[in-house]
């Protein structure tokens, strides 16, 4: 099997493999988020909330997602930091319905851009507003001036508007990802 792997990685058959890191504060719809880019086949029926992290895996068109879904408890984000070296993109989530902890998750993305393993890489982000479709979600222009996304200049990111469990958003924001890592790969 080595060989056939191989020779469809030279004729680009093969796709390649990315790490991808799936952060944000818990109940933020990180899980719903990726099991929603999972064949339907695959998919599971119930979420629940992640202990400590979990692996998942889906692929789009040329390439194939390794995503580590890192849980968002508070007692669980220090352990995001273990895995900031082997990420090749972040997917950063936010309930967008979520005022309150809007602030705590600003805070979170403040630790993650400063952390010396993300500081000085042009790491592509993907920010997904999540919630959407709940009453008080507030827009992806005022979660982005919220965060002050504006200010992130050393790294490509980009922020859909998404409801998880209707799969809307979902799409852009992973084309735009697989653009954005298939160019740093070139």
């Amino acid at each position: 099997m080595g060989l056939l792997d191989r020779l469809s990685g030279l004729l680009g058959l093969k796709k390649k493999e990315v790490h991808v890191l799936c952060l944000g504060l818990d109940n933020s719809g990180k899980t719903t988020i990726i099991n929603k880019l999972k064949p339907s086949n695959a998919q599971s029926q119930d979420i629940v909330p992640t202990i400590g992290f979990s692996i998942e895996k889906f692929k789009s068109s040329s390439l194939s997602f390794t995503v580590f879904d890192m849980s968002g408890q508070g007692r669980y984000r220090n352990l995001w930091e273990h895995y900031y070296k082997e990420g090749q993109a972040i997917i950063f989530v936010v309930d967008s319905s979520d005022r309150l902890r809007m602030v705590v998750a600003k805070e979170e993305l403040d630790t993650l851009l400063n952390h010396p393993d993300i500081k000085h890489r042009r790491i592509p982000i993907l920010f997904f507003a999540n919630k959407m479709d709940l009453r008080d979600a507030v827009t992806s222009v005022k979660v982005s001036q919220l965060l002050c996304l504006e200010n992130i200049k050393d790294k490509p990111w980009h922020i859909c508007a998404s409801d998880a469990i209707k799969g809307e958003g979902l799409q852009e924001g992973v084309d735009w990802l697989q653009d954005q890592i298939q160019a740093v790969k070139t």
